[in-house]
């Protein structure tokens, strides 16, 4: 049997939110998909502070990380995430609407795993959360140790 892995998703927009949650579900990819939809929100999720300080314990098989976001921008999320041991193997995905070369080049700079411009198409949408999805939940093998088992 496969064991499906958590998923954090960082969007600040409620339609992106629930057409990613729809996708995921529609196939079964995730059982557990964190929503956060602000950059604070995420890097407390991460560290276990704030609102999420009794959070079930372990890191996130994958982050699909929007750029665009308020109170702490995606690029500044992925710089914490790949400066700190416990979180820099956690592959990140930046799903976003920028077609800026600039937040291209960035992302990959700092060491994203994946850049994905977001279909403005609901068809196109579904089906490239659903590839992410099969990928990074299912079918990547992460490194030894860079998703703590859940307490």
């Amino acid at each position: 049997m496969i064991e499906l892995k958590r998923i954090l998703l960082v969007e600040d927009s409620p339609n992106d939110v629930e057409l990613t949650i729809e996708a995921l579900a529609e196939h079964n990819l995730a059982n557990d998909v964190a929503v956060v939809k602000d950059g604070e929100e995420a890097l407390d999720y991460l560290y276990c502070q704030g609102q999420y300080t009794e959070r079930v314990a372990g890191n996130p098989a994958v982050i699909l990380l929007d750029l665009k976001l308020p109170k702490v921008n995606g690029l500044e999320i992925l710089r914490r995430v790949r400066s700190d041991d416990n979180l820099r193997l956690i592959p990140v995905v930046v799903l976003t609407s920028s077609q800026e070369e600039s937040d291209r080049v960035e992302s990959y700079r700092l060491g994203v795993n994946a850049y994905v411009v977001k279909p403005i198409d609901f068809h196109k949408f579904v089906d490239a959360v659903k590839v992410l999805g099969i990928f990074w939940a299912v079918i990547n093998e992460p490194p030894p140790g860079s998703i703590k088992k859940e307490l």
